[in-house]
């Protein structure tokens, strides 16, 4: 391959952080010599997170509207607007060749004004229900990289390559062992129960596993809570012989190998790596996202018999019923493994990048 200059836009959760970061890598993996640019939102963890990978990274003054009143809104117009002109300077400075957006509000204006200028654009959608800033951003894409059947509903279907979503490349031969759970001084003899509350951690998530460690304790389980940064100093003290809380865990690969079961959000980038992972999964959808894309990734797993999943209104009266399922059932737990694997994608990444290499060499 030869050397290229690439801007890649995703952000504000760790579901579009990590898929552009495993594009990243596996491009200079290829070409030592290719430019990488990231641009994301200013203030969001992208700004920490990609330069502790080696990446350059520019923000742009964007966020989206808040669901409540709030006057932080009235400034969205004037964000936007600097953002469009940020982003015509960075295009202009930086001269790429192509210009990926995983989602993310800094994607918005970036792939817009790439698209001003006539450069080509490859979107990497990673749900299956895709928001308004994509859909619009499709039509003038070059690529739109998707992990789901059935996208041609909201994209041109020409345009569409089922790519399935990169993952990080240690998580797709993650199996369990001891190891593991000694890594977290958890102990191997026990079987360990790991809430994943997503990136940010999850406040619902973390008053429901408060609530139910009694219960935890009656189903034999041992915890490995991962409960988000904000979140840590309240619930701290709470660790005891058999619950382990961290505020956020970067070592992914171990946390899964660690697991026998696990509790997750459905972000798409969660999804498609608790594919890889295989193990027994119980999805809680978050409500609070744009169009409720996490209840359609879960129930694309759900229609599949690949996860059991409980949306939040029913936590009260359906969860401890759910978990029970999920641990004193091995016919469901082996049914739920093969269908994992079934449904992973393991070659996403190298998939994505021979679409990026296509529209690169199809403009020499």
């Amino acid at each position: 391959m030869k050397p290229i200059k690439l801007i890649i836009s995703g952000g504000g959760t760790g579901g579009h952080i990590y898929p552009a970061l495993a594009i990243a890598k596996a491009i200079k993996e290829m070409n030592l010599n290719s430019s990488i640019l990231f641009v994301g939102a200013k203030n969001k963890m992208e700004m920490e997170k990609v330069p502790n990978e080696g990446f350059s990274i520019k923000g742009l003054w964007i966020s989206g509207f808040k669901r409540s009143l709030s006057t932080q809104n009235f400034l969205i117009p004037l964000k936007l607007f600097v953002s469009v002109i940020h982003s015509f300077l960075i295009i202009k400075k930086f001269k790429p060749n192509v210009v990926i957006g995983t989602g993310g509000f800094a994607s918005g204006p970036i792939l817009k004004v790439a698209q001003w200028l006539g450069l080509p654009t490859l979107i990497q959608e990673q749900n299956s229900y895709p928001g308004i800033t994509n859909r619009i951003l499709s039509k003038n894409a070059n690529r739109i990289c998707v992990a789901y059947d059935g996208m041609g509903n909201f994209f041109p279907k020409c345009k569409i390559s089922l790519t399935g979503n990169p993952i990080r490349a240690n998580l797709i031969d993650s199996k369990s062992y001891d190891g593991a759970k000694l890594y977290f001084d958890l102990n191997p003899k026990i079987k360990t129960l790991v809430v994943i509350g997503g990136s940010l951690g999850s406040k619902r998530i973390n008053e429901l596993i408060r609530s139910n460690l009694d219960f935890f304790k009656k189903l034999n389980l041992q915890v490995l809570w991962q409960c988000g940064s904000i979140y840590y100093k309240k619930y701290s003290e709470i660790s005891s012989k058999n619950i382990f809380i961290k505020p956020f865990i970067s070592n992914m690969d171990k946390l899964y190998a660690a697991a026998d079961f696990i509790i997750s959000r459905a972000g798409a980038g969660t999804i498609s790596e608790l594919c890889c992972v295989g193990k027994p999964i119980l999805l809680i959808p978050s409500p609070n996202v744009t169009a409720n894309h996490q209840y359609h990734n879960a129930m694309a797993l759900v229609n599949e018999k690949a996860a059991l999943m409980i949306e939040e209104k029913e936590l009260e009266e359906n969860f401890q019923k759910k978990i029970s399922l999920l641990v004193g059932n091995e016919s469901i737990q082996k049914q739920i493994k093969e269908n994992l694997r079934r449904l992973s994608k393991p070659d996403a990444t190298q998939k994505i990048l021979n679409e990026i290499i296509e529209i690169h060499e199809s403009r020499l």
